[in-house]
């Protein structure tokens, strides 16, 4: 009986102390236009159930102060935040949303913060200059500034923005298709721990910085993992530029395992066998020692 007391005790004070814990959580990792795609009518989308998927996007939980956050607003985003831990004293569904860029899946979910959905109060969103002016110059998000629903934190690149004593973010900003916005990652740093966030990028080679150094310096990194290999689309892949899934592998295959277990893909296009493990692709990337993100994969900061 009393060693049954002593376990249950264990078991308490251990839960309660991981309960306690920031995180990161995975809310998507489908690239912007969802899964099933728009208009596919091949053999990847078949028996995809609507719902399923999101579109990629992260969510950041801060249980001391009771804050959440969003990294990229999708047009999944009402339904990603039922899947965030929420706190009963918060005034707004989300306490703050990091925005990458200007592309359809990472941006148009701050639609539903205004008057015709949520009707936030003075959301915090957070992007770099050319981003900022575009939310501003441009409607019908300039309407959201306009009736306060949310306020525009400029914010710069490798400056730290922060959250709290033990939470900040450290924009990045990486090479991408830039036609109305630059593109950004971002470095979450945590009370012990570190998450890479780039979910968009043109090709590592084009980076001014060693992606395999980057993942060096942090415990977990989120990476493009849009498309297995430049075979998948009938398209001109010079036109939607993205490192595949095999180039990102063979930059870490002579890296230690410790270094290719940090790596999870995110940002995957419905072409991609990762998501249907077609030809045994996503065993193999495992037995590698690599990562594909899920929906409420959590990462602990702590």
């Amino acid at each position: 009986m009393k060693s049954f007391i002593l376990n249950s005790l264990f078991l308490l004070v251990f839960f309660s102390s991981f309960s306690q814990k920031d995180y990161v959580q995975v809310l998507g990792i489908i690239q912007d236009a969802g899964f099933p795609h728009i208009g596919c009518e091949r053999s990847c989308c078949e028996g995809v159930s609507p719902g399923e998927y999101f579109v990629s996007c992260i969510g950041l939980v801060d249980k001391e102060n009771k804050k959440r956050y969003l990294f990229d607003a999708t047009p999944d985003l009402h339904n990603q935040l039922r899947f965030l831990e929420s706190f009963s004293s918060s005034t707004n569904l989300v306490d703050g949303i990091f925005i990458t860029h200007a592309h359809i899946g990472h941006y148009t979910g701050l639609m539903y913060l205004g008057r015709e959905g949520l009707g936030g109060a003075e959301i915090n969103v957070y992007a770099l200059n050319r981003m900022s002016k575009f939310l501003k110059n441009n409607g019908p998000w300039n309407q959201l500034v306009d009736l306060k629903n949310i306020v525009i934190n400029k914010i710069q690149n490798k400056n730290s923005v922060t959250l709290s004593k033990n939470l900040e973010v450290i924009p990045i900003q990486v090479p991408h298709r830039d036609e109305y916005s630059e593109t950004v990652g971002y470095k979450i740093i945590g009370k012990s721990k570190k998450i890479l966030f780039i979910p968009d990028i043109d090709k590592w080679s084009e980076w001014e910085k060693d992606i395999v150094q980057e993942v060096k310096l942090v415990d977990y990194a989120l990476l493009d993992g849009t498309f297995y290999n430049g075979k998948e689309l009938n398209r001109d892949m010079n036109k939607i530029p993205h490192p595949s899934v095999e180039e990102t592998v063979n930059l870490f295959l002579k890296e230690p395992i410790k270094e290719r277990n940090k790596i999870y893909f995110i940002h995957i296009n419905h072409t991609n066998p990762l998501l249907t493990n077609k030809d045994n692709v996503k065993s193999n990337i495992e037995a590698l020692g690599f990562n594909i993100a899920h929906k409420g994969l959590k990462l602990f900061l702590d």
